[in-house]
């Protein structure tokens, strides 16, 4: 996957991610008090969510055949005669019952909210009876260096806008902003292993003791699992090590090796990190060491492929695909020229189709269709289906040409290193401020990981101000030198700056995301040698 390394804080996307489940209410009731068996419905707000769109919005005061406190008029601003005239619940019974149907219903603080559609329901003689997905829960699962995870905590941890907090259908609707947000700042495997986890009873591999789950984390880090021989399966990562591992459990063998990799699972082991930064690389370097059975394979890229562009004889931008050198990468003068890094020419190939699809661009062109020469230019086969304007023979202007194949490459324009030089980035936990580690990194290169700031000299660097030093390292030095592993200070000492493209990614998805860097509290040094 290529990203748009130019911005410099990752957009929030119009659709929620594809690890939701497909079919959703998003719903949220104002009550007249907090006990289900005994309070009444006053507001219904929700928002219908289909393949990560919203396709509709509907909300409904509720007449509750009781008193209204004073209290809760104070803080939901809904008058009694607000609810005079409206519908009674058994009225909106049926009508209700076809935006669940068939849906996932999502709520904050779930249990609050099906408690009380149960009860309503089963007054008017209605069984009903759903799984839900809490946004509480959901927090708390990708968001574990926060402690509270509350609708007001999380509209002030995005700066989400509300006009009428209490109400119905704005809090419904901040639910779906939270989704939204966590769509941008999140994979599609992450969070579909979180609902995965909060919707589905887990049952157990069989040769796996229950005793092995209690040890796990709800933070940051990579897990390992092993065989009764000892053999590493499979190597994961996760923002919280709990749910992900609890989610390869959900019962949902959909893919086979899932299945496979159930029924051999003997033992459990991991390692914590302070933020998924650190999860991330070290899930990446741990399965191009380690190979685990059942991993995809990834390996260390001997050779990148990138799209350079040059303007023929007729002024049209033609796009060819040209192998990089890994110690160049990213370092050319020209580099504004240079676009995307793929990993073989097919990878580069198929998806220059996809943008010659989108962008109506000319397969000869992109030399995707061979061209013979002749007195006469002729229309490329693409042209006489309409899907080419013409460029092949001079029916379109090579300006309008040229501008579409611009908008085409600009999602894959490298980023140039956006340091004077090399940094430290420091990660550290925020629920465990001991917790911490530092990364060197230069170019898009990953270096080192160090434990202690004194270890930078071993890598030729030092701080640019070096009284920024003793602050990093005040109070730390024992403390993380008596805890680290084996493996730790191995990486702590060996320095490997060869281009890895996993890394590549992984650095530019944190370093470009301001919203990112703040969620996983990095902060950034600058290096000088020394």
């Amino acid at each position: 996957m290529q990203l748009n390394w130019l911005d410099e804080e990752t957009p929030t996307p119009i659709t929620l991610s594809a690890g939701f489940p497909e079919k959703m209410v998003l719903l949220d009731l104002e009550t007249t008090g907090g006990k289900a068996t005994h309070h009444r419905i006053i507001e219904i707000g929700l928002v219908v969510v289909e393949q990560g769109e919203v396709v509709e919005r509907w909300q409904s005061f509720v007449d509750p055949e009781t008193m209204l406190p004073p209290f809760i008029q104070k803080l939901t601003g809904i008058a009694p005669s607000m609810l005079r005239g409206a519908p009674i619940f058994s009225q909106l019974a049926d009508k209700l019952l076809t935006y669940l149907d068939g849906r996932t219903l999502v709520a904050h603080n779930a249990r609050f909210d099906y408690s009380f559609l149960k009860n309503e329901f089963e007054r008017i003689g209605v069984s009903y009876n759903a799984k839900p997905l809490c946004s509480v829960k959901f927090s708390r699962s990708l968001y574990p260096q926060f402690k509270r995870h509350g609708l007001d905590q999380i509209i002030q941890r995005f700066q989400l806008p509300i006009e009428n907090r209490h109400r119905a259908m704005d809090d419904a609707e901040m639910i779906q902003r939270f989704f939204l947000k966590s769509s941008a700042l999140f994979s599609e495997e992450e969070i579909s292993a979180t609902c995965a986890s909060l919707l589905k009873n887990p049952a157990l591999p069989p040769l796996l003791k229950a005793s092995a789950l209690k040890k796990l984390p709800a933070s940051a880090g990579v897990y390992y699992f092993y065989d009764a021989n000892g053999a590493l399966l499979y190597v994961g990562k996760s923002v919280n090590i709990r749910t992900r591992v609890m989610s390869h459990f959900s019962g949902d063998h959909s893919n086979p090796k899932d299945l496979q990799i159930n029924n051999k699972l003997a033992h459990i082991d991991f390692e914590k990190t302070p933020t998924d930064l650190g999860a991330q690389i070290r899930e990446s370097n741990q399965i191009k060491a380690l190979h685990p059975l059942y991993n995809r394979r990834l390996r260390k890229t001997k050779k990148l492929y990138q799209y350079r562009c040059d303007e023929d004889s007729n002024g049209y931008q033609r796009i060819a695909i040209e192998a990089v050198e890994l110690d160049t990468a990213n370092e050319s003068d020209s580099a504004e020229e240079r676009f995307g890094l793929f990993r073989s020419p097919r990878q580069a190939s198929k998806q220059i189709e996809k943008l010659a699809d989108h962008y109506f661009l000319c397969h000869k062109l992109l030399g995707l269709e061979s061209a013979v020469a002749t007195a006469v230019q002729k229309p490329c086969f693409r042209a006489q289906l309409k899907k080419c304007f013409g460029a092949c023979h001079g029916a379109e202007s090579p300006e309008n040409y040229n501008e579409r194949v611009s908008a085409a490459l600009k999602t894959y324009q490298l980023k140039m290193w956006p340091y004077p030089g090399p940094i430290l980035i420091e990660e550290r936990d925020m629920q465990e401020p001991e917790h911490v580690a530092f990364h060197i990194v230069h170019n898009w290169r990953y270096i080192a990981k160090l434990t202690l700031i004194e270890d930078l000299y071993d890598h030729g660097y030092q701080l640019a101000d070096a009284r920024r030093g003793m602050n990093l390292n005040k109070g730390l030095t024992e403390n993380l030198n008596e805890n680290l592993s084996e493996s730790d200070q191995q990486s702590a000492t060996s320095s490997d700056d060869r281009f890895d493209l996993d890394i590549y990614f992984i650095l530019v998805r944190f370093l470009v995301d301001t919203e990112k860097m703040k969620m996983n509290n990095l902060k950034i040094w600058p290096l000088i040698s020394c």
